[in-house]
């Protein structure tokens, strides 16, 4: 998690944590068959991350800071490789100013809220996932999140130094 802060006022926020087991656009991109073994999910924990939440004070939006926070932050995450999904990429350009790269759209197989579920659940080991709340899967039912990926090798090589 890294802050912004203003004077003693914080800002801004940006929440990284760790990436989920399955998204179809990663998979493409490192081409990787969707089945994950023990030693494979380890290595994805240890080589992404993924960029989760980004929150700006609304006073600060529109002055232009919001892609370098969010580009800064990434530099300074000891991850090489940084992702996010976000519905917010198909009318503000703020992740590609700020360095990522756009790979495509995930759209749920079907509108079911088992299917929507898939894109956003959280499993425990050895439990079944549970579906996304019925008021999450209403207010989110139709998006169609754009996946982008940070390239921090250069940067997270640098850090280990």
């Amino acid at each position: 998690m890294f802050l912004l802060w203003h004077d003693q006022e914080p800002v801004g926020i940006c929440l990284f944590i760790a990436p989920p087991k399955a998204l179809s656009q990663r998979n493409r991109f490192f081409g990787q068959s969707g089945r994950w073994s023990r030693l494979s999910l380890q290595t994805l924990n240890r080589q992404l991350i993924t960029l989760s939440r980004v929150v700006l004070h609304p006073s600060y939006r529109g002055a232009g800071l919001g892609h370098l926070f969010i580009r800064r932050c990434c530099e300074l995450c000891p991850y090489p490789w940084i992702e996010t999904l976000t519905q917010m990429g198909h009318s503000n350009p703020v992740f590609e100013r700020a360095g990522f790269r756009r790979l495509g759209s995930s759209p749920p197989v079907s509108r079911s809220r088992h299917s929507h579920s898939i894109l956003y659940r959280r499993q425990k080991r050895g439990q079944k996932a549970a579906l996304l709340t019925a008021e999450t899967y209403e207010k989110s039912r139709f998006s169609n999140p754009v996946y982008y990926l940070f390239d921090n090798r250069k940067q997270s090589g640098a850090a280990e130094r």
